[in-house]
């Protein structure tokens, strides 16, 4: 087994050069505002069209907090688009566990499609009120522990703060 390469930069998640993207989803699949909103506009209206179906079909009750699931990436340079749905903390989704999930999950997800590398945006430090450190930690750690075919993931990032917060997560022991 390869060892994972694990990196942080600061950019725009739907222009990278992976096999996978990560959506911040919300439960609805249905596209949104932030990562989730971004990811709809780059990848076209055919995103939303298989998104719809999922919800026609395999998940008629929206996506679970923690899980993943795929679609194509159509208009985006990656094949896939892996959503995932984050805690939401406002609505007392606090459980680090739940936040970790999201990554294990598309992990996951990603090893079964069989992408070798994917990007990631900072699940649940947007409108869902996570603190971005504490993201990073969590997301740093569910990352490392998990085992699997991926080779790369980037955690791709807005904002110093947060960029920041993730390198020192990585620089952690």
């Amino acid at each position: 087994m390869v060892a994972m390469r694990i990196e942080a930069v600061q950019g725009d998640i739907t222009t990278q050069d992976v096999d996978a993207v990560v959506n911040a989803a919300n439960s609805s699949l249905l596209g949104g505002g932030g990562v989730d909103g971004a990811i709809h506009r780059a990848a076209g209206p055919r995103l939303l069209e298989e998104c719809m179906e999922l919800r026609r079909t395999e998940l008629p009750d929206g996506l679970p907090v923690g899980r993943a699931v795929p679609t194509a990436g159509y208009d985006l340079p990656a094949p896939w688009v892996i959503h995932t749905v984050g805690p939401n903390r406002h609505r007392g989704e606090t459980d680090p566990a739940l936040l970790a999930s999201c990554f294990t999950s598309a992990l996951d997800v990603a090893d079964a499609v069989g992408a070798r590398r994917v990007a990631f945006p900072a699940v649940g430090a947007g409108v869902y009120g996570w603190d971005a450190a504490e993201v990073a930690r969590v997301a740093v750690d569910a990352v490392r522990g998990w085992s699997g075919g991926v080779e790369l993931v980037r955690f791709v990032l807005l904002g110093d703060d947060v960029l920041a917060a993730f390198a020192d997560a990585l620089s952690a022991p």
